[in-house]
């Protein structure tokens, strides 16, 4: 009986350990740059421009995303000139989307999702309907982003894992 209590105790340590680990992401949603929601006009105070890395409140020059099995998308934050395209690559092996938050694009840009949705309700509607817009292994999604201001997206499945990004345009 005690080993059947000292393994039980063992996985709930493991399984603790494991969720703590899910949830630290390194850096949250809320980063606390002020840049939560707002900043259609592009203008959001002192983030500064990188070309590498993509954590924290840097904005990392690229027109190129990658999702990850890690269940993210690097660069995190990135900046682009108005008018690029921005390719969005899974280079995992775990399917994700790119899903614009509707009310977190500047006022006046054209709703993108992958999938060609053209609402936030759409695509989640879609994915849920048997996943519509899933990006799968291998494959890439582009957008174009002619206004400037700050475009939030996220991964349908993977939202609530802080799958998140941003697109500052420029």
């Amino acid at each position: 009986m005690e080993t059947r209590r000292t393994f039980v105790r063992g996985l709930g340590v493991a399984a603790g350990v494991a969720l703590a680990g899910c949830s630290s992401s390194g850096g949250s949603e809320s980063s606390g740059d002020g840049d939560s929601g707002g900043g259609s006009d592009g203008s959001d105070g002192g983030d500064t421009e990188t070309s590498g890395g993509g954590g924290g409140s840097e904005w990392t020059q690229t027109s190129t995303v990658e999702m990850t099995d890690e269940l993210a998308y690097e660069p995190k934050k990135i900046q682009v000139e108005a008018g690029t395209t921005v390719t969005f690559e899974n280079v995992g092996s775990i399917g994700h989307t790119v899903t614009a938050y509707e009310d977190r694009i500047p006022d006046g840009a054209t709703y993108f999702a992958s999938g060609g949705f053209d609402s936030q309700q759409a695509a989640k509607d879609g994915y849920s309907n048997g996943t519509e817009g899933n990006i799968p292994e291998g494959e890439s999604y582009e957008v174009t982003l002619e206004t400037t201001g700050t475009y939030e997206y996220y991964c349908i499945p993977h939202e609530m894992n802080g799958m998140v990004g941003q697109i500052k345009v420029v």
